[in-house]
């Protein structure tokens, strides 16, 4: 079946029945009307006149003739107004004057946006009548439409050296004239800059803008502020340097946004980073009497906030930041450190008095060497707080709780934290101070924050294990002697500690609470035990703390004592009672850690005297010798079997201190094993009831703190052991590599462990057939 063909359509040309068609006679009428058009006088026109014209050229196949004359008349149109209006109105570079020349650039550029609109005008009125050479003619000759051409013809006839030259350099002078404080006329600028994002040097290609005026904007942009940032830095503090900076910012994004291009901003943002800040963040944050310290020191919030923020924006600014804070910290810390130690430390054994935080009449005074050590172990602490919240101040106002920073500033704590040898002694001297008589009458609220205010010192601890011995001695002595102001709050440091360290860290301090309680059981049953028939009762009323072995520390003396019989026959009945509802316990009693009420007669009074144990007993010895007999320091040692150690102790209490039971001759302070002791019968006093403290140290001398670490590197030893044993006995074979870096994460909890020491652990494990070293000497096998 045969299919139509389709042919080409063919445009043809109508019957002339009117006069005949002339080009010439066309052109001239239609070309004529364009003048007057480009001469604003449109309104005398017949648009639908003009419109024939055009049509009837390009139907009657003049559309050639038709676009190169419209072409032409608009060429010299642009022509002659830029001979009357852009070329008049050049700058003269003549005046150096910044307001003369600012005038001059604006008149220039206010020229070229009024030749715009005109010119826009005109090709908009053209673009009308000239609607069917568009649509026909120009799609078959394949040129440009009417309003390309026009802005073709535009870029070419305006925008033509040294015209354009002129106005970049008129919009170059405005942009800086507005640098330098002054104002301008930003809507004459816009509209130029809107003339450079309209044109395009090709179809397709970059706009005049993005190819000629923002690279010369940049590039003068460039200058401008990195001779500004010099000039800045020379002539402001860090506070109005920063201040300026952020103002510098805020105005080209504020004059990119209004009169430029917004596609300026971020390069104009890049340079300000580059010139102001990146060139400039040390010497900025480092400067004397105003950088960072500085306004930490006065608390300007909003200077670091702004200083936060602008360095923020740059990739090396947080890094920088950090350095810094952790070198402001850390140069803190160190003051810290210094002041606390510049105190005599090594104190003699009775530096202080064992209660020496008690308050009330009748209690002796503690020694001033005592005083002053806690006392610089408590501001160390409290300095140590106060650099911290100061800091937490800081980095929640002013660095918006940024995490990155947070983390700097706790490893800047960490490091002068733990620079001291004696921090984790300090804070348990700290928490013990504060447990014994530092939260009275404060409401719970306030108990917690200080506690978490210690819980937050101690994160910062390396050796936990050394915190978690001194704190249980000093929590053991608060239980035993009952000078805790409140058991909530023990118990609610218990439980921070716990959360902070686990179980295993706090089970021995929740078994001395355990002890605590049971006691108090044990005790109220063995009185009804004494009151059953059958059984004597005592003339001494006895209480009983019974500690189990492995809860309770056992950094207190272990010192015998032969005690008297009436005493002996109380804890042997206390014994009988104990063992008979526990069978396989053994009782070993600790009278060093115990005290006792007695009522002593003197010649005009008698008094209420609590002394120590210990002290009892010596003072029981002078009962039945008379007053101006002596007994000598040999005499009573062989009596009481009291160790030298705490023999001297207390009677250096009875005799030395301010209450002065007992007479030493010869007289002194300290006590000789050649002195001779005798009842002081003479001694008076206003008070009633009367404490006899033991002479003692809350800190610890220097050897008792060597014997401490020694007893903490024993206790590190058999941890560490056990570690790897426990890691080796999961995995069965490691490098010794792999095994060093999975026992240190473990161990860290308590403290940082050496590698050579693991190594050390290592070769004590292979001697004693724990574990086995490979052929290749770099591995383990374990042992089972």
């Amino acid at each position: 079946m045969a299919t139509a063909r389709r042919g080409r359509v063919r445009i043809v040309a109508p019957r002339r029945h009117g006069p005949e068609f002339s080009a010439q006679q066309t052109w001239s009428e239609l070309s004529k009307n364009i003048k007057e058009i480009q001469n604003h006088n449109a309104s005398n026109l017949s648009f639908e006149e003009n419109h024939r014209f055009a049509y009837n050229m390009v139907l009657y196949r003049q559309g050639e003739m038709l676009y190169k004359g419209v072409k032409s008349l608009i060429s010299e149109n642009l022509e002659s107004l830029s001979r009357e209006q852009v070329v008049p109105v050049f700058p003269s570079g003549a005046s150096q004057e910044p307001l003369q020349k600012s005038n001059e650039a604006e008149m220039l550029l206010k020229a070229l946006k009024s030749i715009w609109d005109d010119h826009r005008g005109n090709m908009s009125k053209l673009g009308q009548i000239l609607k069917y050479m568009d649509r026909v003619y120009t799609k078959a000759a394949e040129v440009p439409e009417t309003w390309e051409t026009g802005l073709t013809l535009f870029l070419e006839h305006i925008f033509r050296p040294p015209i354009k030259e002129h106005i970049i350099t008129a919009i170059l002078t405005q942009v800086e004239f507005e640098r330098e404080g002054y104002t301008i006329n930003r809507s004459a600028v816009k509209g130029c800059v809107d003339v450079f994002l309209t044109l395009r040097t090709s179809a397709g290609g970059p706009t005049v803008y993005k190819e000629d005026l923002e690279p010369v904007i940049l590039k003068k942009s460039r200058s401008f502020y990195e001779a500004e940032g010099k000039r800045l830095l020379a002539s402001c503090d860090a506070p109005e340097y920063l201040r300026r900076v952020e103002s510098a910012f805020q105005a080209e994004q504020s004059r990119a946004h209004h009169y430029l291009s917004s596609q300026t901003a971020s390069p104009l943002s890049q340079i300000l980073q580059d010139c102001l800040l990146t060139a400039h963040l040390d010497n900025v944050i480092s400067m004397e009497n105003s950088g960072l310290d500085v306004m930490i020191d006065t608390d300007k919030i909003e200077d670091i906030a702004r200083l936060y923020r602008l360095y923020s924006m740059v990739p090396t600014g947080l890094n920088c930041l950090k350095r810094a804070l952790k070198d402001s910290v850390f140069r803190r810390g160190r003051d810290i450190n210094q002041s606390s130690s510049s105190a005599d430390w090594d104190e003699p054994d009775d530096a202080q008095d064992d209660n020496a935080n008690a308050k009330g009449k009748g209690k002796s005074k503690p020694s001033a060497s005592g005083v002053q050590t806690l006392g610089v172990a408590l501001k160390w602490v409290q300095d140590v707080l106060d650099l911290k919240d100061k800091f937490d101040i800081v980095w929640r106002r002013a660095f918006s709780s940024d995490r990155e920073l947070e983390s700097a500033l706790n490893e800047a704590f960490g490091s002068f934290v733990n620079i001291n040898s004696r921090c984790s002694e300090f804070i348990s001297l700290f928490i013990d101070d504060h447990l014994r008589r530092g939260l009275k009458g404060k409401t719970d609220t306030e108990v917690d924050l200080v506690l978490d205010k210690t819980i937050t010192v101690f994160r910062f601890l390396g050796e936990k294990d050394v915190f978690e011995r001194y704190y249980k001695g000093h929590l053991a002595k608060r239980l035993l002697l009952k000078r805790s102001v409140s058991d909530d709050a023990e118990r609610g440091m218990l439980a921070k500690l716990k959360v902070e360290c686990g179980y295993q860290f706090t089970q021995k301090l929740e078994g001395m609470f355990n002890d605590m309680k049971v006691s108090v059981d044990t005790m109220n049953e063995f009185k009804n035990y004494l009151q059953k028939p059958g059984i004597s009762s005592p003339s001494i009323e006895l209480s009983v703390i019974v500690m189990t072995a492995t809860f309770w520390p056992m950094t207190h003396s272990n010192s015998p004592c032969t005690i008297p019989q009436q005493m002996n026959k109380i804890c042997k009945q206390f014994e009988q009672f104990y063992l008979s509802r526990h069978s396989g316990r053994r009782l070993t009693w600790q009278y060093s850690l115990g005290n006792a009420d007695v009522r002593v007669k003197f010649k005009l009074r008698k008094h209420d005297l609590n002394v120590s144990t210990f002290a009892l007993v010596i003072l029981l010895l002078f009962e039945d010798v008379k007053d101006d007999d002596f007994l000598s320091y040999k005499e009573i040692q062989e009596l009481t079997s009291i160790d030298h150690i705490d023999l001297k102790r207390h009677l250096q209490s009875l005799a030395c201190a301010k209450f002065k039971i007992l007479k030493k001759h010869p007289p002194g302070r300290d006590v000789d094993p050649s002195d001779s002791f005798c009842f002081n019968s003479d001694f008076t006093c206003q008070l009633q009831k009367i404490k006899i403290s033991t002479i003692s140290s809350k800190v610890e001398s220097s050897s008792e703190r060597k014997e401490t670490r020694d007893r903490i590197d024993e206790e590190r030893r058999h941890q560490t052991e056990a570690c790897i044993v426990r890691v080796m006995k999961l995995r069965k074979h490691m490098t010794h590599n792999e095994l060093v870096n999975e026992v240190t994460p473990l161990l860290a909890g308590r403290f940082q462990p050496n590698p050579l020491d693991i190594k050390k652990r290592i070769e004590g494990l292979i001697e004693r057939e724990y574990l086995e070293r490979c052929d290749d000497r770099k591995s383990y096998n374990y042992l089972a």
